[in-house]
C-alpha cells in the first residue's frame, strides 16, 4: 500500500464522506464529531480550522491536541487488518478513525464506541 498518497488526502475530503456514510445509516454530522473529538482532542472550532486550510492527513493528525489514551481499546478488522497490528503510527490512526466511523454508521452505541 501507498502510505504516502494516503497520508496526502486531505482530511476535509474524508470528512465530508464520512459524513455521507453515517447520515445514510441514520446518525448524524455530531455523532461523528463527538468520535472524532473523543480520538482526537480537536473540538468544533479546531477541527473547522483544519477543514478550512485543507490540511492533509499527515498534518491532521499531527496538529491534533491529544490522541485519547484509550485509542489502544480500538481493535478489530479495516479494510482487512486488524487495527492493533498496524506497524505505521500514522495509518494506525487513520483506521483508528475509519473503525470509529464504522461503528458510529454500524449504529453502535455511542459510549460503547467511545471505549467507556
Amino acid at each position: 500500500m501507498d502510505y504516502a498518497r494516503v497520508f496526502a488526502y486531505s482530511f476535509a475530503s474524508i470528512y465530508r464522506l464520512y459524513i455521507e456514510k453515517v447520515e445514510k445509516k441514520g446518525r448524524t454530522q455530531a455523532d461523528l464529531d463527538t468520535v472524532l473529538f473523543w480520538l482526537t482532542g480537536y473540538n468544533k472550532k479546531t477541527l473547522q480550522q483544519q477543514i478550512d486550510k485543507k490540511s492533509d492527513l499527515e498534518t491532521f493528525f499531527a496538529e491534533a491536541p491529544q490522541m485519547n489514551p484509550n485509542v489502544s481499546k480500538i481493535t478489530g478488522l479495516i479494510c482487512g487488518y486488524r487495527v492493533e497490528d498496524i506497524e505505521d503510527k500514522l495509518m494506525q490512526k487513520i483506521r483508528y478513525m475509519d473503525k470509529l466511523v464504522d461503528e458510529v454508521a454500524k449504529g453502535r452505541k455511542m459510549e460503547k464506541i467511545l471505549r467507556k
